[in-house]
């Protein structure tokens, strides 16, 4: 399992699967998501626009990815 770092509360799986490369564009996203290639936390999702937010696993093209909040450290 890999752990993948988003920045705010939430992001739209289409945007996930680009990030972490499953997905090397927005076409190609759609239409994994479209065919029921990808699982969020067990349940198949066919929503392009669906929230993924820290805490979710998504599965997809045999990888599996846990997000997480990226930390942000304080500069004094």
């Amino acid at each position: 399992m890999e752990t993948i770092e988003i920045r705010g509360d939430s992001i739209k799986l289409g945007q996930l699967l680009k990030l972490h490369g499953v997905a090397e564009h927005g076409a190609m996203a759609k239409d994994m998501i479209a065919d029921g290639e990808v699982v969020v936390n067990g349940e198949v999702e066919t929503r392009r626009g669906a929230t993924i937010r820290p805490g979710d696993t998504v599965e997809a093209l045999g990888e599996v990815i846990q997000v997480s909040t990226e930390e942000v450290t304080a500069t004094d």
